[in-house]
């Protein structure tokens, strides 16, 4: 453990000319303090800009990730095409990202004779990510399969790279990857082949984003009674939808897809989820205006600035019944599914943005005499948010290895119901980790991080909402425990299942036995904790759901690695069993030790102290409104 203690970061050493540098400027400034201040120059700048250089190749996590598991042809043509596109992102694209901070989308809502014309005007920026985004095949690299079950996973990588650098972008093309998801799924019915080729197109010309319309006024999350959107069937078998969208992002898409109740002969909707059918729609007509879409105002959000949030009324717009009638819900889920995937993608990717900027910044800034780096608190405090973010890394790399697998009919019925397990788990859990790390990050820089022009506070209020969108930590901690409910158990059979096998096969890695024994310990905690709640009453599950969605978000992420006589590609890759590769590094073992040192099943624990019993719902009212 005492090796670990100081966790040597990748890239926190300096070079001979950094030092040198270093101690230039740590010279400049003892000399300016015992200027005079009338004859100090006061407009020199005190502290060096922390930068990054190519994304994918100062990313060893990453790399290393994919030599692992790539077969070889393939990772010579992704590591050929992702160090071509860090270049492009560190002298193309970055900038394009502030321009679209700096440059946010403006409503006309009338033009200078009065009429009514509803424009949303975007930068050229923005509108150059969108052609960046088809060029790149950011959509279309999932969909074209060219590795096959890799495809997947390789279109994720590109995709995180891209988000920090994206402006916004990534919000888009979440929903655009849902909606070409929705309609694969579908079987690309004639009537949705255009769309689906242009949501699929690398051709800037041809590609086409969509949104996803689903909160209305009186609800969120709570689509099946907050849903008052009304479908009227047309003679031509089109309908018309009529209704109020509270919020609408990425409003200048091209398409959508969106929920609505159909209307029977007198009228009369069904209420509740079984009245909800699936809808695709036009935005905008041939000739770009609006299909009967009036835009009521954008929204003006603490982050997320560069994209158009709207509300929008539905006044007879055109849209075509892609659902069974009454099974809008779950013709979308393919959809959910897939932006929450996207979410986990843009936590991971703002965690890596931020560290990455504190490592490079200890690197430069003196403070008391030497380097930040050379600072032992300073060093551990990066270490620790360094550990969060590889867990969160290798996470999100086995969600999407496991949906590569679905996707091309190669998963086990096992590897189906994990990856059913695991979206809403990694979901809500890296969105919590994300806002933690900003917020820590940001301290690192001192006063310069709470400065808009660094551009840090805008990392950090874009981050804050990944945590609300595609679903709240406390609704996705209920979807969860539905998961296990309409599996009769089968899906937390397969989680334990799967974790027991890898800590069997890898007993004999002797450096990561306490992470072996407290992995151990956690699960049997938490098996005792579902014995025990197996007789409870439902609100005991659901005090726990939380708690219980982070004890699997934790012990799945620690679980260990099978021995090294057992194909790579067999099976998931996180913290313990990244550290056991042949070639792994101490600081892989170190970040495994880590993040088994921390309370690794928090249920059992809350469970131990009575937080679920009897009486705890009302404790909890009365601390919250003051009940008596």
């Amino acid at each position: 453990w005492d090796r670990c203690q100081m966790l040597n970061i990748k890239g926190i050493n300096t070079t001979v000319g950094q030092e040198k540098q270093a101690g230039m400027q740590e010279k400049r400034v003892l000399e300016d303090l015992e200027t005079p201040l009338a004859r100090r120059e006061t407009e020199t700048l005190f502290q060096e800009q922390p930068e990054t250089g190519n994304q994918y190749l100062e990313d060893i996590l990453l790399r290393s990730y994919l030599k692992t598991h790539l077969p070889p042809k393939v990772l010579e043509e992704v590591h050929q095409d992702l160090e071509r596109f860090g270049n492009r992102l560190l002298t193309q694209i970055q900038a394009l990202s502030w321009e679209c901070e700096l440059n946010p989308p403006v409503f006309q809502q009338y033009d200078a004779w009065g009429q009514r014309v509803d424009h949303i005007h975007t930068c050229s920026a923005w509108r150059r990510m969108k052609e960046i985004s088809a060029e790149e095949g950011l959509i279309a690299e999932a969909y074209e399969r060219r590795y096959s079950n890799w495809s997947r996973l390789y279109q994720a990588v590109k995709l995180y790279l891209f988000s920090s650098s994206s402006g916004g972008f990534s919000c888009p093309l979440a929903m655009t990857d849902g909606a070409a998801k929705v309609i694969e799924s579908l079987g690309i019915p004639g009537s949705l082949k255009n769309a689906f080729d242009r949501l699929t197109s690398r051709d800037p010309e041809k590609f086409w984003t969509s949104g996803q319309w689903m909160t209305e006024r009186r609800g969120g999350s709570d689509v099946a009674n907050g849903t008052e959107t009304v479908a009227r069937k047309q003679p031509d078998g089109t309908y018309r939808l009529y209704g109020f969208k509270w919020f609408t992002s990425a409003a200048d898409s091209d398409v959508t897809l969106t929920l609505a109740r159909i209307a029977d002969a007198e009228g009369q909707c069904t209420q509740g989820s079984r009245g909800l059918s699936l809808f695709f729609l036009r935005v905008r007509d041939e000739e770009g205006k609006l299909n009967s879409i009036q835009v009521q105002r954008l929204k003006d959000k603490l982050g997320t600035r560069q994209m158009a949030t709207a509300e929008l009324w539905l006044q007879g717009a055109r849209a075509e019944l892609i659902s069974a009638e009454g099974r809008g819900v779950a013709a979308i889920s393919n959809m959910l599914n897939i932006t929450r995937i996207h979410n986990v993608i843009s936590s991971v990717a703002s965690m890596r943005r931020m560290i990455s900027l504190s490592r490079d910044y200890a690197r430069k800034r003196v403070a008391f005499g030497k380097l930040l780096k050379d600072h032992p608190l300073h060093v551990q405090t990066i270490a620790r948010m360094e550990v969060q973010v590889r867990g969160a890394f290798l996470l999100l790399m086995e969600i999407v290895r496991l949906l590569g697998l679905a996707e091309t009919n190669l998963a086990s019925e096992q590897e189906q119901l994990l990856l059913r397990l695991l979206i809403p788990v990694a979901k809500l859990y890296t969105g919590k980790q994300a806002s933690a790390v900003a917020v820590e990050a940001m301290e690192s820089f001192g006063g310069q991080g709470y400065m808009e022009d660094t551009g840090l506070p805008v990392i950090l209020r874009d981050t804050l909402v990944l945590s609300i969108w595609e679903g709240t930590t406390n609704i996705l901690s209920l979807d969860v425990l539905r998961s296990l409910g309409k599996s009769q158990g089968q899906v937390m059979a397969a989680f334990l299942s799967t974790v027991q096998k890898k800590l069997e096969l890898a007993s004999g890695a002797e450096e990561l036995s306490p992470a072996l024994q407290q992995t151990r310990e956690a699960i049997g905690s938490l098996r005792q904790f579902m014995e025990a709640a197996g007789s409870e009453q439902a609100l005991t599950m659901e005090l726990a759901a939380r708690d219980f969605s982070y004890s699997l978000a934790r012990i799945y992420t620690g679980r260990a690695k099978p021995g090294i006589t057992e194909p790579w590609n067999r099976s998931g890759a996180l913290l313990m069993e990244h550290a056991a590769r042949p070639d792994a590094s101490s600081t892989d073992v170190c970040a495994a030790l880590r993040w088994c040192s921390q309370e690794l099943c928090p249920v059992a624990v809350e469970s131990g102290r009575g937080s679920y019993r009897g009486g705890a719902a009302l404790q909890d009212s009365a601390l919250v409104f003051g009940n008596s």
